[in-house]
């Protein structure tokens, strides 16, 4: 029988579990590694998009100190009595707050702590403005509130910008930052010497601050050339060789000769005018550097978007290959063993079997020849080791079909000697019966008779033991035809004779019925097989009693026997084999009157079996009380001359 096949998830125990284990850890690797990849891309492309937002920010916050550098100027100048600035002052005031304020709301929204603080210090503006305007503040005391709002502004800016890892990024926000003090340098310098030249002179201490601007300017002109690519080298030398620049380089070369506090011949108005001209270059400056920093910023947001959609790429080919490699492999592999276990499964359920029967039913000589079919040869074609596997199969295959025919061979040569022997055993004993009869015949004294007596029914079970032989053999019995009818109680006597404690054997009770003449030896002698097996089987001082009766067209025998039973496990297999679905080569001896009774019914059309004797239920473990077995003869072995009215008989218990 084939057995059927179900599909179960892939686990260590199938050769596709193994196949996807084995190849998931090295993908589960790459994975990690695709995945620290695309984390690692991520960041960047996350850091490329904040840098170029904050980079937008800083343009802004330049544009804020931009507007507080003028607001300082002017200041510087009011302070010292030069009332014309305040029209340009007040612009410059509203502009600032403008700016101011759309800045505190971007920051606010956005996650830019480095600049609350820097914008915080913008709260105190109102007040130091009321104070300038009604010249109740200290003038260096609001200069330097000027000073450090802007410084921290600077400040903020570079502390947001510090350590990318990108070397064009990181140089062009340095030389953003480097530009931003220079320009603040620049502012304050011109803050400075706008009220310087206003007065006419330095004020104690003027001139340190104005020489300290120049020196901070210089050093951030410096670092600025040391960062900044060759194109913005060239736009800051531009800056610096305008008629604006060259007109401030006097002016402070003319500022120089007041350093002892002596009177300035200078106009406050040209340097205003100058040195607020060469701010707004060099911011405008700042601004081509903050495009082009954006502009790397939007280059590395670009490739990190690249290398991102790589990486996943990558880790998607990872697994579709990965998991096609396995689907692969596994179908590689398990298709011809599915293949070869469906060959085998064939092979086991059908082939073999047919081949062995096949040669259990040829000639000896024909048996030896026979060869099994060839597996597929598709299996040849497969991995070496499946190719191995399959002629291994087909070895064994060989090998069961050689051992088939062998036994097949023994087997008949053991039927056929059993055969012999049994042909030989007839033939002593039918000249043995036929001496003790003479005998008889010729005997007086009544004990020799009895005793000729007994060795005559020795002889008569001798005789259906010798019959019994051929039965199993398949061997026909010699012919013994008995002309006419016998009754049914007749052919009972019959086989209670051929039994050796016949004296326990009584028939208790049977209806009247003829049997045809041709199946009266074979009946007894299937009676007596089933009577020496209930002797056999019920203790020696119990009897077996026979039963006959009508069951509507048939008649039914039952012999009876009251010992320990069977189970029902020991029934099963009883009356399989009184079927004749087993072979008595393989059976214990014991159980050869089975294979009688067997064979006999088939050959009669008799249907035999055995039952519990007790009419309770019995357990699979305990035994019944006796087993009673049952006799159903077919109508074509009944005489129909007797009349076969139907009526209800008690079934023996």
């Amino acid at each position: 029988m084939t057995r059927r096949r179900t599909v179960r998830p892939p686990s260590w125990s199938t050769i596709r579990g193994r196949v996807a284990i084995v190849l998931a850890v090295p993908t589960c690797l790459l994975l990690v590694l695709a995945g620290a990849g695309v984390a690692d891309r991520a960041a960047d492309w996350s850091t490329a998009r904040r840098s170029g937002d904050r980079v937008t920010l800083a343009l802004d916050v330049q544009s804020l100190v931009r507007e507080l550098q003028r607001e300082h100027g002017l200041t510087s100048g009011l302070l010292v009595g030069a009332g014309r600035y305040r029209p340009e002052l007040a612009d410059t005031r509203r502009r600032v707050d403008a700016i101011h304020g759309e800045l505190v709301r971007r920051v606010a929204e956005g996650d830019v702590t480095a600049y609350e603080d820097a914008l915080a210090g913008l709260d105190r503006l109102p007040e130091v403005r009321a104070e300038v305007d009604d010249d109740s503040i200290d003038r260096a005391d609001g200069l330097m509130f000027f000073s450090d709002v802007i410084a921290d502004l600077n400040d903020a800016q570079l502390a947001e910008y510090a350590g990318h890892g990108d070397q064009r990024l990181s140089d062009g926000m340095g030389a953003l930052q480097a530009l931003s003090g220079a320009t603040e340098a620049l502012a304050r310098e011109r803050g400075l010497m706008n009220g310087v030249f206003v007065a006419g002179r330095f004020a104690e201490g003027q001139y340190l601050e104005f020489a300290a601007a120049r020196a901070d300017r210089e050093s951030a002109l410096r670092y600025y050339g040391q960062l900044a690519t060759d194109d913005q080298r060239a736009a800051l030398a531009a800056v610096f060789a305008t008629e604006e620049a060259g007109l401030v380089e006097t002016l402070e070369e003319d500022a120089e000769a007041g350093a002892d506090g002596s009177p300035l011949d200078a106009d406050a108005d040209a340097w205003w005018t100058a040195s607020t001209a060469l701010t707004d270059r060099l911011h405008e400056t700042q601004q081509r550097i903050g495009t082009d920093v954006a502009d790397r910023t939007q280059e590395l947001r670009a490739a990190a978007t690249r290398e991102l959609v790589g990486f996943v790429a990558l880790g998607a080919l990872i697994l579709a290959v990965a998991i096609a490699l396995a689907v692969l492999a596994a179908r590689a592999i398990t298709r011809p063993l599915d293949e070869l276990t469906r060959q085998a499964e064939n092979v086991a359920g059908h082939r073999l079997p047919e081949t062995v029967r096949a040669i259990q039913e040829a000639e000896p000589e024909d048996a030896e020849r026979l060869e099994p079919p060839g597996l597929d040869p598709s299996l040849g074609r497969g991995a070496e080791e499946v190719t191995r596997l399959a002629a291994a199969l087909y070895d064994v295959e060989r090998t069961a079909v050689g051992l088939a025919a062998e036994q097949t061979v023994l087997r008949r040569n053991g039927t056929e000697s059993l055969a012999n022997l049994g042909h030989r055993n007839q033939r002593l004993v039918r000249r043995q019966l036929r001496l003790i009869t003479a005998l008889e015949s010729k005997e007086l004294d009544p004990d020799a008779l009895g005793e000729l007596f007994e060795l005559d029914h020795l002889a008569t079970r001798m005789r259906r033991n010798a019959d019994s032989l051929l039965i199993l053999t398949g061997q026909p019995l010699p012919p013994r035809v008995w002309t006419g009818t016998a009754e049914v109680a007749e052919v009972v006597r019959s086989a209670v004779s051929e039994v050796e404690d016949y004296r326990r054997v009584s028939l208790v009770e049977s209806e009247a019925c003829q049997v045809h003449g041709w199946v009266v030896y074979e009946l007894s002698h299937l009676l007596a097989e089933l009577i020496e097996n209930a002797l056999t089987a019920s203790p020696p001082a119990r009897p077996v009693e026979v039963y006959g009766w009508w069951d509507g067209a048939e008649y039914c025998l039952a012999v009876v026997d009251r010992g320990n039973g069977m189970t029902e496990e020991e029934l099963a297999r009883a009356n399989a084999r009184l079927a004749g679905q087993e072979n008595f080569l393989v059976a214990p001896t014991r159980f050869l009157g089975h294979y009688v009774v067997g064979r006999i019914a088939a050959r009669l059309g008799v249907q035999v079996e055995l039952r519990h004797t007790q009419s309770a239920p019995t357990t699979t473990t305990a035994r019944g009380a006796g087993v009673s077995a049952y006799v159903a003869l077919p109508p074509r072995l009944l005489h129909p001359g007797v009349a076969q009215e139907p009526h209800t008989s008690t079934v023996p218990a």
